[in-house]
């Protein structure tokens, strides 16, 4: 087909000097977009929020200076002193709440870290949409430009045919209307495939130039493997319901660590206090020590019913999460469904309107040597034009949705 001849030509020589492809731009995109580092962040932050969690099996060491001054000496404590104090606490058990806190701080890393997967697989499916876009603006544009070439020429040709008295101002008038509607389509998509490229500059964050663009991708159409498959990879790998997971995981572990709160607490103590009546401390008359041991168990036997609530409230966030979860693989698995049956019918759709091409241009063939015979009428010759540009038109359309469909399909399953 001479159109995609053309194309074909076009973009294997653009190819060539530049070579920008699909998956270069992906690239570019992952390396300079704001959202990724906004993710990376987020990562970051948990991280810091595990080695908070993992701080409860280290002990505490606190010390302190004091200095006093009261109005006149008692027989506890002079008017002029000070007191310094350390003291080293470890918490020996408190009900496996440091563990279940751990435990939930990673599974929430985790999580984060899925999130960025998704954020940059996100990325690289709407960098593939827009890079199709501009495939397919590019080739609509070529259509418009071959059916105003086309209309222009008949209208030329017309023009000859009503001044020598073959044909009437009506009939020519005809062409006219059509081949100023084929130029309005024709500024229209040339506005469209400059609008596209726009589109992936921002997806990429950086200037590109439609010559540095090669879209070998789209020589031929892409094949799948069977349904059971992808829904089977996407079920595994999907950030959305790994991120899930590990929520409903750590929500879990939540409830464990409220139900810590019932259990006493034993902590070990070794501490260091000296008295001087100085207000620098070892400068005075009098100084007393005391080293002093100290294992402390504690409960709390009613706290206005918070512990309970608290209890309630995690069983009911790691419930809601759940469900949450069934949701996202009912509408996911529908969704790739769906996807599934859009990419048959495109592909159906492409190959048809491939045949029905070479059947319009044959139709306009016999058609324009009618009207040169005076059989056919004008109106017959521009409705083959106007059938032929339309089937180019249907065949870029559909040879798109089988890419888009593919792309849709391939962040389903986190395939990028």
């Amino acid at each position: 087909m001479r159109l995609f001849s053309i194309l074909l030509a076009l973009l294997v020589l653009s190819g060539t000097a530049y070579g920008a492809n699909l998956v270069e731009l992906q690239q570019i995109a992952l390396s300079k977009r704001e959202v990724i580092d906004r993710f990376k962040a987020n990562r970051e932050i948990s991280k810091q929020n595990e080695t908070i969690a993992r701080s409860g099996y280290y002990p505490s060491l606190d010390a302190s200076y004091t200095l006093n001054r009261l109005h006149k000496s008692n027989l506890l404590e002079e008017k002029e002193n000070s007191v310094a104090f350390g003291a080293l606490t470890w918490n020996l058990f408190s009900g496996l709440r440091d563990k279940y806190n751990l435990k939930s701080a990673v599974l929430l890393k985790s999580a984060d870290t899925y999130r960025l997967k998704g954020i940059r697989q996100d990325i690289m499916r709407n960098v593939s949409l827009r890079y199709l876009s501009i495939f397919n603006r590019q080739a609509e544009l070529q259509v418009a430009e071959d059916f105003n070439a086309t209309l222009l020429n008949t209208y030329s040709d017309a023009q000859n045919r009503f001044n020598v008295g073959i044909i009437k101002k009506n009939d020519l008038l005809k062409f006219k209307v059509d081949l100023d509607n084929a130029f309005i389509i024709l500024k229209q998509a040339q506005a469209d495939l400059a609008k596209s490229i726009n589109l992936l500059q921002r997806e990429i964050d950086e200037d590109i130039k439609f010559e540095e663009l090669t879209f070998t991708e789209f020589d031929q159409l892409p094949m799948l493997k069977e349904y059971q498959l992808y829904e089977t990879e996407m079920l595994k790998n999907r950030s959305e319901i790994l991120v899930l997971q590990d929520l409903a995981e750590a929500a879990e572990a939540q409830i464990k660590v409220e139900y810590a709160r019932y259990a006493p607490s034993l902590d070990l103590t070794g501490s260091y206090r000296k008295y001087d009546d100085d207000f620098i401390n070892g400068s005075g008359d009098m100084d007393l020590e005391e080293v002093r041991g100290q294992l402390a168990l504690s409960i709390n036997l009613f706290d206005g019913f918070e512990k309970s609530s608290r209890v309630s409230r995690a069983k009911l966030e790691a419930r809601a999460i759940r469900h949450d979860l069934a949701e996202i693989k009912n509408d996911l698995t529908t969704r790739l469904r769906n996807l599934f049956l859009d990419y048959e019918v495109s592909s159906e759709n492409a190959e048809v309107a491939r045949e029905s091409i070479v059947q319009a241009e044959e139709n306009l063939r016999v058609t324009r040597l009618s009207y040169k015979e005076g059989i056919a009428t004008e109106t017959d010759y521009l409705d083959a034009i106007t059938n032929l540009s339309r089937a180019r038109s249907n065949y870029v359309s559909a040879k798109s949705e089988v890419f888009a469909n593919y792309f849709d399909i391939t962040r389903a399953v986190e395939g990028f």
